[in-house]
């Protein structure tokens, strides 16, 4: 999945020159954390968020607040500016987001602002990676860390004719040994399935035994 897949373009901006009190307003109003700074030509030269402001100005009734309110918005804005291109994988922007603990990352094209990705751009890509987004079961399996284990799992559930909406393998514990393959499965009854994997002799994490008991 791209990063043009998930950002959005209708982003608001700001010059440079825009008053504080105009990045409150338009923060509150379109009820948003960030705002990029833009200058004539669209390229971005700063990007201010809802907590530049608030550390700058924290009390409206503050009379330094009032000063702070009227100076130009280049005064508080972060740069340089961290970025991604609309081409670029989710995942390395995941990364991004992870390393640097931004809230948001602005997308630039031939030096152009044409996009932004939030965190809630993020975790709603996770919910479709997963395929949390669609009714479905899930079914962990853990499997030898060695190649053809997914084809060989993915086998036994296409044999019940079932759909796979989703497919993710990560690490098992600290243990290389093992992989676990999470699938999330289109049917409601994924009982079959699931017998077909243990009398293959797979170990399911999920759902496991212990929990069907307590069902």
């Amino acid at each position: 999945m791209l990063v043009e897949d998930v950002m959005s373009t209708k982003v608001v901006t700001l010059p440079p020159t825009a008053l504080v009190a105009e990045a409150l307003q338009l923060l509150e109003t379109n009820k948003i954390r960030h705002i990029p700074i833009i200058d004539e030509e669209h390229h971005i030269v700063g990007i201010v968020s809802d907590r530049d402001i608030r550390d700058a100005a924290p009390s409206i009734f503050d009379s330094e607040a009032n000063n702070t309110l009227q100076q130009e918005i280049q005064t508080l804005m972060s740069q340089p500016v961290v970025t991604v291109h609309p081409l670029d994988f989710i995942a390395d922007t995941a990364k991004i987001f992870y390393d640097k603990e931004f809230a948001c990352v602005p997308v630039i094209s031939d030096e152009k602002l044409v996009g932004i990705v939030t965190e809630k751009d993020m975790l709603y890509t996770l919910i479709q990676l997963t395929g949390t987004h669609v009714q479905s079961s899930q079914i962990d399996v853990k499997v030898p860390d060695r190649p053809g284990m997914l084809p060989e799992v993915t086998r036994i559930i296409g044999n019940r004719k079932v759909n796979i909406v989703s497919v993710l393998i990560y690490p098992y514990k600290d243990n290389p040994n093992f992989k676990v393959i999470a699938f999330r499965i289109q049917t409601m009854n994924p009982v079959p399935t699931i017998e077909d994997l243990r009398n293959a002799g797979y170990e399911l994490l999920w759902p496991n035994k212990d929990m069907e008991i307590l069902q």
